[in-house]
């Protein structure tokens, strides 16, 4: 059986052949090629700028899979400030025009592009902007990922993008500091992994001038830095701005410090009990923050990054170099990975499959001889709401490692406590969607069904590996070999895998 990789906006048009599978219009077979390039494009839309990136990912076979053996950038386009109408909802049509100069600019047309990414923060990701936006790329629906992205997940998406995460993968305690247009978010990051984060209320576009000095952009947060008497039509002068950016500063360094009120949180406190061993600046104000900024953008990111150096260099804590900046969570474009599914699996009823565009969660859990129930369920609800799948809008497909035994007792608690910690995607009639690298696939769907666990379709399927930032399709069954073609799209970030680890340079 073959089995090959994509994600939530499936990559080109995929053809089963015998069994193979072929990637988009050039006819080519995933499983022949020793090498493959994409032409990918990575779309960032958030609150306060939009840009995209054009990359070529080439991609090498290893074994059953392909993996990203380098990633060259293209095309960057121009830092643009996102267009707003009214009732603070996006100008789609000014944003168009700009996807659409960007696209010129870069040499390579929407036909040219393999896959990419569509990354939707802030108020991007309200509802009617997010279908508004999607529709720009409807023509792209079958290649591209999209991902919208609340506090949660933008605080991880640029932890990873800046480098910060495959900093910390040699032991190291790296905090990563992602300063945008509103907010801030902190990640602390340990052995590969996010362990900590939060979100704060301070960004370089709270207050926002025009050529004059005149304040003509007041969000809430900068009104109440800034105090009465000063407000929309007035001139902001340097000592205010120097004076905004210092409060703002003092705002971060609290969060890091565990000591920031609620009221200016937009997530739970950090705990950081071990020394910070490194720092990374990502986002807006890191253009500033590394001297590599080249445009005023009429705000306060350059007083801001200046503030905040001068508090973090006075911690004596090294300060490491970022990769890509403000790009940090747009180059995350896609790479394909051709996995092998057991044909050991349970899927009913038959019409469940095929499914598409299913994003993956890959809680840790521990699963000892006796798995707890709760613990089970706990992990997994947690998950969810981590990564902003927790309404059950979407299906979602749930990563799972197996080792151990298979008993009768393993295999209930471990069911129940998928299906409780999975409740808001059953409760809006998803299907239960398991995906394990070990042998058992087939043993837990026909446990769920046999013991009347859930009424929902049931896909559980084997000998797959995934994890978070993964996205499947799964195919219908391949009636020679009775398993499913699998394809599987992860996002790329700068700082991993062949872009490279981060330097300890300051």
């Amino acid at each position: 059986m073959t089995s090959s990789g994509q994600m939530p906006v499936k990559a080109a048009t995929n053809e089963e052949i015998g069994g193979r599978i072929f990637f988009s219009g050039a006819e080519r077979s995933l499983v022949e090629e020793d090498e493959i390039r994409l032409t990918s494009v990575g779309v960032d839309i958030g609150s306060s700028t939009s840009h995209l990136m054009f990359s070529r990912i080439t991609l090498e076979r290893l074994d059953t899979r392909y993996v990203v053996s380098d990633r060259e950038v293209l095309f960057a386009s121009d830092i643009f400030l996102t267009p707003y109408a009214v009732n603070d909802e996006i100008d789609t049509d000014v944003l168009a025009a700009f996807i659409e100069e960007a696209y010129k600019a870069s040499g390579i047309r929407r036909e040219d592009v393999d896959t990419g990414a569509l990354i939707l923060t802030g108020v991007a990701v309200r509802r009617r902007n997010a279908r508004a936006i999607g529709e720009l790329f409807a023509s792209e629906a079958g290649k591209f990922v999209a991902v919208s992205a609340g506090d949660h997940l933008e605080t991880i998406m640029a932890a990873h993008g800046s480098g910060a995460v495959a900093a910390s993968e040699t032991g190291r305690s790296i905090l990563n500091i992602d300063i945008g247009g509103g907010t801030t978010k902190l990640a602390l990051c340990k052995a590969g992994e996010v362990v900590d984060l939060t979100a704060v209320e301070a960004g370089a576009r709270l207050v926002a001038t025009d050529d004059a000095g005149v304040i003509n952009r007041l969000e809430r947060f900068g009104a109440l830095a800034l105090g009465e008497g000063i407000g929309l039509g007035d001139v902001l002068s340097e000592a205010r701005k120097s004076a905004l950016a210092d409060q703002l500063a003092e705002r971060i360094c609290a969060a890091i410090d565990g000591t920031l009120t609620a009221e200016f949180r937009r997530l739970g406190q950090m705990d950081i009990k071990a020394p910070i061993d490194g720092i990374v600046v990502s986002g807006g104000v890191s253009e500033y923050f590394y001297d590599k900024a080249g445009e005023d953008f009429g705000d306060i990111g350059s007083e801001l990054a200046k503030a905040l150096r001068q508090r973090l260099e006075a911690r004596g804590v090294p300060i490491l170099p970022h990769l890509d900046g403000i790009r940090a969570t747009v180059v995350g474009a896609s790479q394909y990975t051709v996995q092998v599914s057991g044909s050991t699996i349970f899927f009913d009823p038959a019409a469940t499959l095929p499914m598409r565009n299913i994003p993956v969660i890959a809680p840790p859990m521990d699963l000892p001889e006796t798995i707890v129930v709760d613990d089970v369920a706990a992990a997994v609800a947690g998950h969810l709401d981590l990564y902003n799948l927790g309404t059950g809008d979407q299906p979602v497909a749930l990563a799972l490692h197996w080792t151990g035994s298979a008993s009768f007792h393993r295999l209930d608690a471990l069911a129940r406590g998928l299906i409780a910690g999975l409740a808001p995607i059953l409760a809006q009639g998803h299907p239960l969607a398991i995906v394990a690298d070990g042998d058992i696939g087939g043993l837990l769907g026909l446990h769920v069904r046999e013991n009347d666990l859930t009424a929902n379709p049931i896909v559980s399927i084997d000998g797959i590996e995934l994890s978070d930032f993964d996205f499947v399709d799964i195919g219908e069954v391949l009636s020679a070999t009775g398993s499913v073609p699998v394809v599987v799209k992860s996002l790329v970030f700068p700082g991993e895998g062949a872009a490279g680890k981060q330097e300890d340079a300051a």
